[in-house]
């Protein structure tokens, strides 16, 4: 009789570890430095930046656009002057509309 109940005791024993173990494991994958929850962070910081490096190409095709026409048109280059940077020819006047309030 004195066996089985140290047999038993092993056994309750292995068991508890077992299940430490198993419950160690399972906060490891959820919490852990590369568990469940940084891994889902880092998915929403992923999906942000490309997000973010669609709309850069779009700003980017934009300006290849603008660039390319003010290469090609010498009225794209009067307009842009202009509005951008408040050029006038010679003989030209300026009027400045003020805001209503």
């Amino acid at each position: 009789m004195n066996e089985k109940k140290s047999g038993g005791f092993w056994k309750k024993a292995a068991l508890l570890a077992l299940e430490f173990l198993l419950v160690v494991l399972l906060i490891t994958t959820v919490f852990g430095e590369k568990g469940l929850i940084e891994i889902a962070r880092a998915r929403k910081i992923q999906a942000g930046l490309m997000h973010e490096i669609e709309i850069l190409k779009q700003d980017k095709a934009r300006l290849e656009r603008e660039i390319a026409a003010l290469k090609a048109d010498p009225n794209s280059v009067d307009k842009e002057a202009r509005e951008k940077l408040w050029l006038m020819k010679p003989d030209e006047k300026v009027i400045i509309k003020k805001p209503d309030k």
